[in-house]
Formats: structure tokens, sequence, C-alpha cells
């Protein structure tokens, strides 16, 4: 596949990354020549130094031969003008682009993005995503990651097992007869920041990082066998009212009733829109790292304090104040990678990554086959994917046990109907089963063939 991107920035790049690793052809555009030289020096990729939107700079890049282009600039505008240039001069088939501007977004501008308008095919938006993903984990504490999956039946959950975790040192085989009917399925450990694919004889250990696949309606038994048995939150402080806390503030109003919220704002002017635009939610103009403010938010009492400000410092550090002045539970929005791995040590409970929600996001798009839904675990290990079985796959009809499904592949859960089947060896997959699975990232290309429609299908 021939994939324009245009932005080198870190979702460019990491989308780039991914890409080229599947031996992809991909071309990235963007202004910062010294970007340009540091993508084309460490990956397989193209690079052209230029203004994305401009049609001889996308002509350069080889955007009339492309199959998909990907516009992840720092501007809309460029974005939103490159996918318009792509499609009305080079006919792009599959045009992305990432827009954070709200007011674009508005459902009575809806038409905007239509094809006879300004076709884009799909639509990113960071901060909404990220307010979503936040929301998700309020509602399972002591998950630090939840996704859902199969319209819902199914969730992709990350816990951390401490010392006290029930099934720490118990071989991985050994949870069927230990929970006979509970679907759960360990699909990855993170352990000492390096991604492991686990087997029968595995063990979980303190420390690791764990991901499973369960029905959604086992959740709260699921939570409860790695030792979380907390309710719900109802109490939480949002430290930062842009975009993203604005956001998550209006989707706990909309969808949570009777959880108490607070926002922590710096800028005055910005503190007045946000209380404003919000209902039930008390505004406070103050510093998040001033405990006083912090004091004055009631935090001793709070159940979740959440960190959302334009700067991870002041987020991380937040967390930790909060933390020692009483918060049950603390989680902070982190761009830096780096960083993820140290604070998790310090005492903060959950990091939101926005680039890792925006590339996931945007892979689901990319992917060939049946692929319905895709979410990264970590830069480096792997995806979790939910693909639909048509009649033409060669995993239908056979059982897990003889599919020869590639090294580095675990089925977590298959969506039949509206039933959530725990994968055995024996079970044999259906036409129209939506197959719920880990695959490393070396693999990802030949679980796309797996699920791949043959021109004989037509």
């Amino acid at each position: 596949m021939k994939v324009v991107i245009c932005g080198a920035g870190q979702v460019g790049t990491s989308i780039a990354q991914h890409l080229a690793g599947e031996n992809n052809d991909v071309t990235v555009i963007d202004q910062d020549a010294v970007l340009i030289r540091k993508i084309t020096e460490t990956l397989d990729v193209r690079g052209v130094h230029g203004l994305a939107s401009l049609p001889t700079i996308l002509e350069d890049a080889g955007t009339r031969d492309a199959d998909m282009l990907i516009a992840v600039t720092y501007s809309d505008e460029v974005n939103m003008v490159a996918c318009q240039v792509a499609h009305s001069l080079f006919n792009v088939p599959s045009r992305v682009a990432r827009i954070r501007q709200q007011d674009y977004l508005q459902p009575i501008w809806a038409d905007l993005f239509s094809r006879e308008n300004m076709p884009i095919d799909h639509i990113i938006s960071p901060e909404r995503e990220v307010a979503k993903a936040i929301g998700r984990r309020l509602q399972v504490p002591g998950a630090f990651d939840v996704v859902p999956m199969a319209d819902g039946a199914v969730r992709v959950v990350g816990v951390r097992c401490d010392e006290d975790c029930p099934i720490v040192n118990t071989p991985l085989r050994q949870l069927t007869s230990l929970f006979a009917d509970l679907n759960i399925v360990v699909v990855g450990i993170i352990r000492d920041d390096r991604g492991i694919v686990p087997k029968p004889d595995d063990h979980m250990l303190p420390g690791d990082d764990v991901y499973f696949v369960c029905d959604a309606d086992h959740l709260t038994r699921a939570m409860a066998a790695f030792g979380h048995e907390e309710e719900e939150g109802r109490s939480v402080i949002i430290a930062g009212g842009g975009n993203i806390g604005l956001m998550l503030a209006e989707e706990i109003e909309s969808k949570h009733s009777g959880v108490s919220v607070k926002v922590i704002e710096f800028d005055r002017e910005r503190a007045k829109l946000v209380a404003q635009t919000l209902d039930h939610t008390m505004v406070l103009n103050g510093d998040a790292l001033d405990i006083e403010i912090l004091e004055e938010a009631n935090v001793a009492q709070t159940e979740t304090f959440v960190a959302v400000s334009n700067d991870e410092e002041v987020n991380i550090i937040g967390s930790l104040l909060a933390k020692r002045a009483g918060a049950d539970r603390t989680v902070a929005l982190i761009n830096k990678g780096t960083y993820a791995s140290l604070i998790s040590t310090l005492g903060v409970d959950a990091v939101v990554n926005p680039r890792a929600i925006t590339v996931s996001t945007i892979l689901q798009h990319v992917r060939r086959g049946r692929i319905r839904g895709v979410y990264s675990l970590r830069g480096d290990f792997g995806e979790v994917i939910e693909a639909e079985a048509l009649e033409t796959s060669q995993l239908v009809g056979s059982k897990l046990r003889d599919a020869k499904l590639p090294a580095g592949v675990i089925v977590g859960a298959i969506y039949r109907g509206e039933s959530v089947l725990v994968p055995r060896g024996d079970t044999v997959i259906q036409a129209q089963d939506r197959v719920i699975l880990f695959a490393t990232y070396e693999v990802v290309k030949k679980v796309e063939k797996l699920f791949a429609v043959r021109l004989d299908f037509f």
C-alpha cells in the first residue's frame, strides 16, 4: 500500500513507523527540514520538504498514485486542504485528517465534510478521543486502560498486578479451572518495560501490566479476580479546563449522572468560559499545584483526580500532590512516552497518552481486510484487532488449534450474534464471527490477509 503522510510530528512519525515496518510504501511531507531529515534517517520512508497543502508538493510526494493520504500536521486548515487537493486533483481513494478546532466539528456544520464539499473520509479529533478514553477509565476503577470492542459487548482491559493480586504466580492455563464461567483471556503482559505474548504456562508477577479480553458482562468479576472491587467514582476533580478537560466534564455531566465534578483552570478568562459552558460543574480559577486550591476543591474527599492540562510536568506533579493530599486515584495526561514507565512507580495510577490514542484511531482506518477496530498496546508491542470473518476467510470452518495462526497471535474472544464466546482449541470460527485478537506488530500484515476479502467473494 502506498501512503502519503502529511506531518512529521509525533503522530505522523508513529504512523510512519508502523506502516514502514510492515513494508508499505510511505512518504512523509513536512515544512520542517529538520524533522524530514530525522524521519528519513531513522525510518525506511521517503521525505518531502514543503507545505503539505500545495499541489506541487503533494505531486512530488507521489500522491497521484497513493492509496491513502493521512493529514496530521499541526494546522487543521492545512490538513483539510491537503485532503481536498488529494481528492480533487489526484483522486486518492481514502483520506484521513486530524482536526483539533472544535468549531469545525459542531453538528450544525456536519455537511462541511461531505463528499460534495470537503471530502474527508475519516476525521480524527484527539481531544474527543482522549476525553472518551478517560471517561471509560473512570467507570472501571483499578484499570489503567479500557477499550470497548464488538459494539461494547467485549472489553480490552489493562490492569496492574499488585503484590496482593489473588492470581499472581498462577499459570494462565489454571485461570480456566479457577474461574470456569468467567469469560477472560490474557493477551499481553508488560514486564520490566518489555512486551510478552503469554503462553499457557506463564505466570503473572507483581508489577506486571496485564491486558486481558473479557465479556463486558463479566467485567466486574474479572476486576475482582485481579483484586479490584472498587465502586465507580462519584467525585472527580479535573485539573485543566482546555478542550480535553471541558469535553471530559461535558461527558461526565451527560453520561454519568450523580457524579460530582470540579474543574481547576489557571487562566481566568478560560475558567469563565468553562463555567458558562457547563451546567452542573464547579469551576475554580487557580493553580492545580497550589495546595490551597486543592484543599478548596476538597481533594482529600475526592475519589479521582484527573490532570489534563497542556503541561505534562504540571499533570505529573499535580497528580502526586493530589494523591498525597488524599485523592484515592489519579490519572495524568502524558505525551512523552519516556515518562510513562517512570511515573507509575511514583504513585500515579493511570497514564493517558494522546499520541497513542490518536495513532490507534488512525490505524483503524488504515488496516485492510474486514478490520472493525484497532487498539495499539504501546508503541513497540502490538495491536488488539477486531476483525470480521467472511465466507472466503481461510479461518472459517477450521478449529482454532488447526488454524495455523501466526506466532505472536492470541485470540481473546469471538462475538457471534449477540453472544461472547471464550475461544478454545476446538472452537470453530463461523462466517460473520467478529474475532477479537492480539497480534504483535511483526505479524499484523499476516492477520490482515487472514481476514481479507478475495475477489471471488464478489
